[in-house]
């Protein structure tokens, strides 16, 4: 058997097809379709958690994604644990293993429960209030505790060995949502030749379809037609059907990102299927139909388990032929409760009674309900409910007061009405209205899409067919799709449900002190959300962060609405000038493992290797991470470690020649008539009157006046530069440079190309730099007269295209070849060829920032921090004087910019020539100040110079110039160390070595 309240030939299921599976240890077994919720209700299970406050006892409210009750464990081995899997979405498998959370030592017998006595003391904003005496307790008791006590469920501490796919897709249009509404915009949609991606978070499609039991389309029962429709969808060729998957998030431009659920609900999905699949859609056109949720009452002690949605007992019983009670109640505000009560009393389950809040309810299913022989008390309320693990009566009482009446009962079916779903369409950025129904529906639309059905306020099955092809075949049409030829399908039967109530309940009132919950995940009542406006919260924002309501895994997909009635009704106000509380991503809680997807372990951060790499290992180099790429960093020989490894190659350099490989460079191509005016306007440089063949240092400052980036640019004609940028600037000033040309600067003339990876680098540095280049270029003169320090010239090298730069970063001759990246190592093996003949040796970065550190030439990000400006860096002359415009320009000029005693850019020289700063040590002008010490400083760079004989730094200090020749100090754990202040330049300072 499969369960003691399974229907014989109820649901859609097949008895024959079981599935073997625990809860909490104990053994059960279900139907293969079933959800774990359908299946352990099948088996008489109501009890399936805690809550998180108080600890109470909590059922199952919903059947869907909604659910803020059923949130279990489900575990596959000790690394394949996913805490807080709701178990109403949750496919059923054979070997399934669940098991409750929240709860100490088991479910019935929750030690946590002794809260809900305690619960005046953790009534809403306590954390606000308490927890302040004594002062040492926090750290010692408080906040141990409530680290402890915090969170749902546990979070596994293997690693995941599952894996997980992505997938990127454009279409014509996206329908969100695979109910009648949904599945007629797909086919509308589809029918005109446009492309069309379909998606629906549950297993199968069809919406409320699943519970609706008298739904007639196209003569069909209405799920067979969904099934219908969905087969002929998914034999279109231009048409893609993707059941199990959620549209997490709406954003910018009509980008959707989906998770599909690919493995979840298999016994032995197999190594080769992903767990969940991340789509990331970019649409022509959205079609949102999202459908609507269905609200609880909130009354007092609603929150049994066996208390539950009506829609939620009719899908159990039409879809999964589940009866949820043997004698059930129905509260209700509105007609849909009457539909399930209906279908329960002809599956032969007792309907006790239905109790409606309104005066005398009329229409076709109340009219059936009581054909049926089924008890209605209208104009009257449920006040409260027995039971502790399981609701076992509810109390009834006119709704404006009188005597009480006790009906016993094993289950209650509640509907206040029903919430359209905007949630996605506030995600778009578009802005809701609040109708005339007292429904927030979609208002006012940020980008191209349309919302159809249920979630567009649309009232019916027909109205919503109707609606929703007429928004596929428009959306269609937009997308540059033909006109639809099919006709729209014809509902011949369908349910048309009343508005409903918000707010509390009679007997949840102002003037009680009963527990009526509005938010069931975070134990929010009736009586908090008051209590949050009679201390002043106003906004519905601040009773949200006061109450937590809507704040749970749930994001108040059944709370918001009563939520904020009830704040409006305290306050007086209509509940648009209340407000709406912000509907954020994720729709429904995503697996870190489906965002992080591919980029974990080895693919965590992507490795970038030069051209030259494998030139690099062979040869022995030590390798360090640049941001992604990995960047020799010193050459070592035998009995070499790395300080002399890097003195060896400081010393080669200066001597002879060195080799560098230089290609992480960032490296942009500016293009078109106005490209002198777009570097005008983002560099602080004046570039219209600079040659073709001819270089310049730039600077590029954000508009703040700060040094953002620098770098050589060369002038190739006079419509293309090739920029030079940092390493690890190359992808921001790419993105500076694109935002500033498509927003600020749309009207000039210029395209942007980023070569960074184009080009191989190789700097030849040194004296005999020109005679190991030499030998090995073609058509282009190497003199000084015709190739001076700043040019650049196109060429031929090894008989490869060549753009060659005579430019240094090491202060001796230098020059730097680029060249296609896949003839980098070839042109590298030539060229270290040709410099053993001068004794040249290849130098690592380490090498590097020591060479460039003797010359006083800085490196953007380390001598810098984001508040330098190029005064502060001793770069003045990089800033056109007679430049009326450029990014930075009005930042530079604000007067704490410009004032006295700003930290600028100084070498230091230590008194004990053998003694290395550390980098980012302070700088103080008094050791013996009392701490804390006034810092003057920091130091940015700080090496050992071989060729100077001595250490050498660089430091951001205050008013550094001003104190040139000072003595200043170092303060270190074991000593103190003083420093001379002195200029930038430590090596050749007249710079003649630049021809030499």
């Amino acid at each position: 058997m499969s369960g003691a309240f399974r229907i014989s030939n109820a649901g859609r299921l097949t008895p024959a097809k079981t599935a073997r599976f625990t809860f909490d240890g104990k053994a059960f077994t279900g139907v293969e379709g079933d959800t774990l919720a359908s299946a352990l209700l099948a088996n008489g299970v109501h009890l399936v958690g805690r809550s998180f406050k108080y600890h109470r006892p909590r059922g199952f409210l919903s059947a869907g994604a909604e659910e803020p009750n059923a949130l279990v464990e489900i575990a596959r081995d000790g690394a394949r644990k996913t805490p807080n899997v709701r178990a109403t979405v949750q496919e059923l498998y054979d070997g399934l293993v669940a098991k409750s959370q929240n709860r100490w030592p088991s479910l019935s017998f929750d030690v946590g429960a002794v809260n809900n006595l305690a619960s005046p003391m953790f009534s809403a904003g306590f954390y606000y209030k308490t927890f302040m005496w004594p002062k040492s307790a926090w750290k010692n008791f408080y906040e141990p505790n409530i680290r402890s006590a915090a969170g749902l469920g546990v979070a596994p501490d293997q690693p995941d060995p599952d894996h997980y796919a992505s997938r990127f897709a454009h279409c014509d249009v996206l329908v969100l949502g695979g109910g009648a509404a949904g599945l007629a915009a797909a086919l509308a949609a589809a029918e005109t030749g446009a492309r069309v991606i379909v998606a629906d978070e549950q297993a199968e499609f069809g919406g409320a379809l699943r519970f609706e039991s008298g739904a007639r389309i196209e003569g069909q029962a209405g799920w067979a037609w969904a099934q219908g429709a969905v087969a002929r969808l998914k034999a279109m060729g231009n048409v893609r059907v993707l059941s199990r998957t959620t549209a997490f998030g709406y954003y910018a431009q009509n980008f959707v990102g989906l998770v599909e659920r690919a493995g979840d609900h298999l016994a032995n999905p197999g190594h080769d299927l992903p767990r969940e699949r991340l789509w990331q859609v970019r649409a022509k056109r959205v079609v949102l139909a999202t459908g609507a949720i269905e609200r609880h009452m909130v009354f007092a002690d609603n929150d049994r388990p066996g208390v539950m949605l009506a829609s939620a007992a009719r899908t159990y019983l039409n879809h999964y032929g589940v009866a949820v009670g043997r004698n059930v109640g129905v509260y209700t505000a509105n007609d849909s409760a009457y539909a399930a009560a209906i279908d329960l009393k002809k599956a032969g389950v007792n309907v006790a009674a239905i109790v409606d809040l309104r005066d005398n309810p009329s229409g076709a299913l109340i009219d059936q309900a009581r054909a049926a022989g089924i008890e209605i008390h209208d104009g009257r309320a449920v006040v409260r409910v027995g039971g502790k693990l399981r609701v076992s009566s509810m109390t009834v009482q006119p709704k404006n007061g009188g005597g009480e009446r006790t009906i016993a009962i094993d289950a209650l079916l509640m509907s206040a009405g029903w919430t359209p779903s905007v949630h996605l369409f506030s995600q778009s950025r578009g802005k809701v209205a609040f109708n005339e129904d007292k429904r927030f529906v979609p208002g006012t639309y940020a980008q191209d899409c349309v919302s159809a059905g249920a979630c567009n306020g649309t009232d019916g099955l027909a109205a919503s067919v109707d609606e929703g092809y007429a928004a596929g075949a428009k959306a269609a049409k937009e997308a540059g799709g033909k006109a639809a030829k099919a006709a729209k399908p014809k509902v011949e039967v369908g349910e048309t449900w009343s508005r409903g109530m918000l707010g509390s309940a009679p007997g949840a009132g102002p003037d009680t002190t009963v527990k009526a919950f509005v938010d069931f995940q975070n134990d929010v009542t009736a009586k908090d959300i008051r209590q949050a406006v009679r201390e002043g919260m106003r906004s519905i924002e601040h009773v949200k962060r006061f109450t937590t309501n809507g704040m749970a895994t749930d994001q108040g997909k059944t709370s918001n609405m009563h939520g904020l009635a009830i704040a409006a009704d305290m306050l007086g106000k209509p509940i648009p000038e209340v407000g709406l509380t912000t509907f954020r991503a994720p729709y429904t809680p995503v697996t870190f493992g489906a965002i992080v997807n591919h980029a974990r372990g080895p693919l965590f951060d992507p490795t970038r290797r030069t051209p030259m790499h494998g030139w690099a290992e062979k040869h022995g180099a030590v390798f360090e991470d640049v941001g992604q790429w990995k960047r020799a960093w010193y050459f070592p020989r035998a009995g070499e470690d790395m300080h002399a490894a890097v003195d060896r190659e400081c010393v080669t350099v200066r001597k002879t020649a060195g080799l560098f490989d230089a290609s992480t460079l960032g490296k942009i191509e500016v293009v078109g008539p106005d490209a002198a005016k777009f570097m005008e306007l983002l560099y602080t440089n004046p570039w219209e009157k600079l040659e073709p063949g001819r270089c310049r240092y730039g600077i590029m400052l954000r508009e703040d006046g700060f040094i953002y980036d620098d770098g050589v640019v060369g002038r190739l004609a006079s419509d293309r530069f090739h920029v030079t940028t940092t390493t690890g600037g190359a992808a921001r000033v790419m993105n500076m440079m694109e935002d500033y040309l498509q927003t600020e600067f749309p009207h000039l003339n210029v395209w942007l190309t980023s070569i960074s990876e184009q080009w191989a680098v190789i700097a030849v540095q040194g004296p005999k730099s020109r005679d190991i280049i030499a030998p090995l270029v073609e058509g282009i003169d190497m003199s000084d007269e015709a190739l001076p320090h700043m040019s650049v010239r196109e060429g031929k090298i090894c008989g490869v295209p060549t753009r060659l730069f005579r430019m240094s970063f090491t202060g001796d001759r230098g020059f730097e070849v680029n060249v296609p990246a896949d003839y980098g190592q070839a042109v590298w093996e030539a060229l270290w060829a040709e410099g053993q003949k001068h004794g040249a040796s290849a130098y690592g970065t380490e090498a590097m920032h020591v060479l460039r550190a003797e010359k006083g030439y800085i490196i953007v990000g380390q001598d810098t921090d984001g508040t330098v400006t190029p005064n502060d860096a001793g770069l003045d002359w990089a800033v056109g004087k007679k430049k009326t415009d450029f990014v930075g320009i009005r930042g530079m000029m604000r007067p704490d910019l410009v004032a006295k005693g700003r930290k600028q850019l100084v070498g230091l020289k230590t008194k004990d020539p053998k003694v290395v700063l550390e980098e980012g040590a302070q700088i103080v002008d008094n050791p013996n100040q009392p701490v804390p010490m006034k810092m003057l400083g920091h130091v940015t760079s700080s090496y050992w110079s071989q060729n100077c004989g001595r250490s050498i730094a660089l430091a951001l200090v205050a008013g550094g110039r001003d104190r040139m020749g000072e003595t200043l100090y170092v303060p270190m754990p074991d000593r103190v160390i003083e420093v001379e202040v002195t200029g930038m330049v430590f090596f050749d300072e007249k710079g003649e070595r630049l021809n030499g």
